[in-house]
């Protein structure tokens, strides 16, 4: 007799029902700008989120331990050198880094699958360091976030 309990499941979750985690600060001459993040689904395997990033947010080139996908659903931002407008879907395989970002006037919303780790690591500090004293700006602590229990929150 199969074990029902392993059956493969199907999950329902709106967006409009999830709670908004900040997870990224910096302070900009004009004030506090973070990302705001609904995770949709996020165990080991995948995690998917809705992205909200005030104007002007920075956040500094960096790759993940997972392949990571990313699409603009509304506003912009710039990726390195490349603007990203609605529409643009970009793909980074485990490993590769990517960024800086800088979002655009309006902020940017975007919608983000990992598959893995979701974890981060940091690619060029020192560049992101002469971005934001380029822009005025400085970093902030992290805000706080509840990870599960199974994932140690290593963000820098």
């Amino acid at each position: 007799m199969a074990d029902e309990s392993k059956e493969p499941q199907v999950k329902f979750r709106h967006m409009e029902e999830e709670k908004w985690h900040e997870v990224r600060a910096i302070e900009l001459p004009t004030g506090r700008v973070v990302v705001r993040e609904k995770w949709l689904e996020f165990s080991d395997k995948c995690l998917s989120l809705v992205a909200r990033w005030d104007p002007g947010m920075m956040i500094h080139k960096h790759g993940h331990n997972s392949e990571h996908v990313l699409y603009v659903i509304s506003g912009s931002m710039h990726c390195g050198d490349v603007e990203c407008t609605p529409g643009m879907h970009i793909t980074l395989e485990q490993g590769a880094s990517f960024g800086p970002f800088v979002a655009g006037p309006e902020g940017v919303e975007l919608f983000e699958v990992m598959m893995g780790d979701p974890r981060s690591f940091p690619a060029d500090n020192e560049g992101f360091d002469k971005l934001l004293t380029e822009k005025g700006a400085k970093r902030l602590p992290n805000p706080p976030i509840e990870l599960p229990a199974w994932l140690e929150d290593t963000r820098n």
